[in-house]
């Protein structure tokens, strides 16, 4: 039998971190549905692939942090984590996206994201910046 991986930050943490993923590409937000899922002390709890979606998803879902997509249909990265901030200042908010400007990483900051990465960073890093900002809203 295999043991569980020893991850810093897990260990103290009884419950998994809850987290939402919103991303429009149904082929990346599926990947990192999957990927995430198999994270120790990580957990799933939806995905959408619209903006507009997320307040209602938070509501159902309870996540304790949204890794929000800056390009939406409907809603941009920037009005969708102002909104999850201002209806649930209690979770927070990591960015992931291909490209952004840095007026455009200015403008998400500024909205309330804990963090904003590339989606082509080392999956590693992006665990770590969704555990931290968990700790944060922890």
């Amino acid at each position: 039998m295999l043991s569980p991986r020893k991850v810093p930050g897990v260990e103290a943490r009884t419950q998994p971190l809850r987290v939402l993923l919103v991303e429009d590409n149904d082929v990346f937000r599926q990947a990192l549905e999957l990927l995430l899922g198999l994270q120790a002390g990580i957990e799933v709890v939806g995905a959408v692939a619209e903006g507009t979606a997320v307040v209602v998803a938070c509501r159902e879902h309870s996540p304790q942090v949204v890794v929000m997509d800056f390009r939406l249909p409907g809603m941009d990265g920037v009005e969708a984590t102002a909104a999850v901030r201002e209806a649930f200042p209690e979770i927070a908010v990591v960015c992931l996206t291909a490209s952004a400007s840095p007026r455009e990483l200015d403008a998400i900051r500024a909205a309330g994201a804990t963090a904003c990465l590339r989606k082509d960073q080392e999956l590693d890093e992006i665990v770590a910046a969704i555990r931290g900002a968990g700790e944060e809203a922890s």
